[in-house]
């Protein structure tokens, strides 16, 4: 009985879920970055760095000096810290601080904040009802919640289950909670997309042919994205060690002309306002023919620059969705220059590998391609490249909260499961 408690109350959690991440949505794209491309070009260039200024204030104002900009690390600190509590005061921070970051164009995706905010209602929730949980691990609604938020934005259900269990640990999948991740994930996104449609984030046309020079593309597209992931990794902790820094609003105020300064250099590179919004346009952009190798790696260099520079100035967004878009331009990058006229298989095949080294991660990575492609027949190799890239990581990673999968607290937790199975 006490089981069907738990499905119950993670189906709650992700409907529950579902409704806050969609809001979310369209808060960010409706109430932001839509209108912000109506403006005149120098209000645009400037958006991103006001909305990063205003995000400090925001956080600083509402959840005090001590609410970092995290929420990824956030669910995996509490994952590990059982005594780390995701309370409502710096969630509400938190969270105005990301509309306002994304909704003025960062370079950041909205994954992290609706994984946060899944992840603060499923372990709210939990506390609140103790009876129910009493045989049961501690954050099991923490990984549910966090499950619906991922599943939810990405319209992806089963990458956020997957994705949830993958990130607590190198190398290794959160235990005895599969069940809850699923149920939970499906209702998130049944909820979403009731609001906000069923529509794909990355409709490819047609399905590959495979033949054995695409999969050993795959191996060599794999190898190049692990070592450029791992690149990123490294500006990415760097960027947050300064925005923990002591002087923060000198900081941001630095990280927010740089940003103005990365966004005229992308303006006057491509034509386009690149820099701007999460980043699902330069997907579509980098699929075009046309461009060349170069501008590829110019657009991927400031597009990670954004990124880390964002994340220096303490804005608050997610890391998913530019592991994604520095993928799809590896992919590109490497589709031209072997001159292969359909780069789709490229750019996926990056994704796949970029995403999963980044944030060592690579099952949801291939289950992220296959779902929002619409396109399973590149999971082998989107596998292929994810293992290849992971390979060239080492213990390398975008986030300093994930275990390895031996460390003795895990092994002493899994002990504890067993001892409270018996």
């Amino acid at each position: 009985m006490r089981s069907h408690e738990i499905v119950t109350l993670s189906v709650v959690t992700g409907a529950l879920t579902g409704l806050v991440v969609a809001c979310f949505d369209r808060l960010v794209l409706e109430g932001g970055v839509d209108h912000i491309l109506e403006l005149p070009l120098w209000a645009v260039a400037v958006a991103p760095a006001v909305g990063l200024l205003l995000a400090l204030f925001v956080r600083r104002g509402l959840g005090g000096p001590g609410v970092g900009p995290a929420t990824a690390d956030e669910y995996l600190h509490a994952f590990h810290d059982r005594h780390h509590e995701l309370s409502w005061r710096p969630f509400a921070a938190r969270m105005t601080a990301a509309l306002l970051t994304l909704g003025s164009g960062a370079p950041m995706g909205m994954e992290g904040p609706s994984l946060y905010a899944g992840a603060t209602i499923g372990s709210n929730l939990q506390r609140r009802l103790p009876r129910a949980f009493r045989t049961a691990d501690p954050r099991v609604l923490l990984v549910a919640g966090a499950a619906a938020g991922v599943a939810a934005i990405f319209k992806a259900p089963a990458t956020g289950a997957v994705f949830a269990l993958e990130v607590p640990y190198q190398d290794d999948l959160a235990r005895r909670m599969l069940l809850p991740a699923l149920v939970s994930s499906a209702s998130g996104y049944l909820v979403f997309v009731a609001i906000n449609g069923t529509t794909p984030l990355f409709p490819i046309e047609g399905a590959p042919e495979l033949s054995f020079r695409d999969l050993a593309g795959a191996v060599a597209v794999g190898i190049m994205a692990g070592l450029g992931a791992r690149a990123f990794a490294w500006m990415i902790r760097r960027a947050k060690a300064f925005a923990g820094g002591p002087h923060a609003l000198r900081t941001t105020a630095v990280a927010a002309t740089a940003l103005v300064a990365l966004f005229v250099i992308g303006r006057v590179g491509t034509g386009q306002s690149l820099m701007i919004g999460s980043g699902y346009e330069v997907v579509d952009w980098a699929a075009e023919p046309g461009h060349s190798v170069w501008i590829l790696l110019v657009v991927l260099a400031l597009r990670c620059l954004g990124t880390a520079v964002t994340v220096a100035g303490g804005g608050v967004g997610g890391l998913f969705i530019p592991l994604v878009v520095a993928g799809a331009l590896t992919g590109s990058a490497i589709g031209q220059s072997v001159d292969q006229a359909d780069r789709g298989l490229f750019i996926v095949i990056g994704v796949a590998a970029f995403l999963g080294a980044g944030y060592r991660v690579p099952l949801a990575a291939v289950m992220f391609v296959a779902e929002t492609t619409g396109r399973p027949a590149f999971v082998v190799p989107g596998l292929l490249a994810a293992v290849a890239a992971e390979l060239m990581m080492g213990g390398s990673s975008v986030t300093t909260y994930q275990r390895p999968a031996d460390r003795p607290a895990q092994r002493r937790e899994v002990a504890d499961d067993h001892g409270a199975a018996g």
